[in-house]
């Protein structure tokens, strides 16, 4: 029966290995306990049939045992009064009865067995849903922590890569040396100013000197 082999896949499905597996963990183990909730419906919904054909059967079986008794009783009467041919009528419908007791004594047989593989399947359904309703908080809190636990050690890893390291340090070693370059530049160009104020300073004074000069010399 596909329901009993749908059923026993769920019974049969690990949670842990089905949230390690799942890109979304919460979305599946939510989705699991849906599944596992319809599938118990339709099982308990099936059980109901299977029980309320077995008492179906029972009931014809019942009903063609009673007839054998009744044309059995029949068979002796007309061999009491010495009617062979209904007797033989009667007989006939004995075995007929007969047969048709013992064919749905065996479909009860048949029909108990499946009652009590579908009530197992339903027993040990109720007790994972139960189990799976228990679990799913924890098992997605305990996901959610290796998760985190896995990108602080993803982080760690990253801080303490050599390359990255390398990377940082060249970095920082050219900034310091576009900064001194950056200093140099100011700096030179600082000097170049105050030797031109000083040049400027120098012609003034000989113009001064010469001045002075040319009045001494009377010219």
């Amino acid at each position: 029966m596909a329901l009993l082999e749908r059923v026993s896949t769920l019974v049969r499905a690990n949670l842990n290995d089905l949230i390690d597996k799942a890109e979304h963990p919460e979305k599946m183990i939510k989705q699991v306990i849906i599944d596992m909730q319809n599938q118990l419906l339709q099982v308990k919904t099936q059980v109901a049939i299977a029980i309320a054909d077995q008492h179906l059967l029972e009931q014809k079986q019942k009903e063609n045992g009673d007839k054998v008794s009744e044309w059995m009783r029949k068979a002796e009467l007309a061999v009491d009064k010495k009617q062979d041919d209904l007797a033989r009528v009667a007989l006939q419908r004995v075995e007929s009865c007969r047969d048709l007791s013992d064919g749905f004594g065996q479909q009860v047989t048949d029909q108990k067995a499946q009652v009590e593989n579908l009530k197992t399947a339903l027993r040990q359904l109720e007790q994972k849903l139960t189990e799976a309703q228990a679990k799913a908080d924890l098992l997605i809190a305990q996901h959610r922590r290796a998760r985190a636990v896995g990108k602080a050690s993803d982080a760690k890893l990253a801080i303490g890569d050599n390359s990255k390291a390398a990377t940082f340090d060249r970095m920082k070693r050219k900034v310091a040396h576009s900064e001194a370059m950056s200093q140099a530049k100011s700096e030179i160009a600082v000097d170049n100013v105050e030797e031109r104020l000083a040049a400027l300073e120098k012609e003034d004074r000989i113009e001064q000197l010469l001045v002075e000069l040319k009045a001494k010399r009377g010219a």
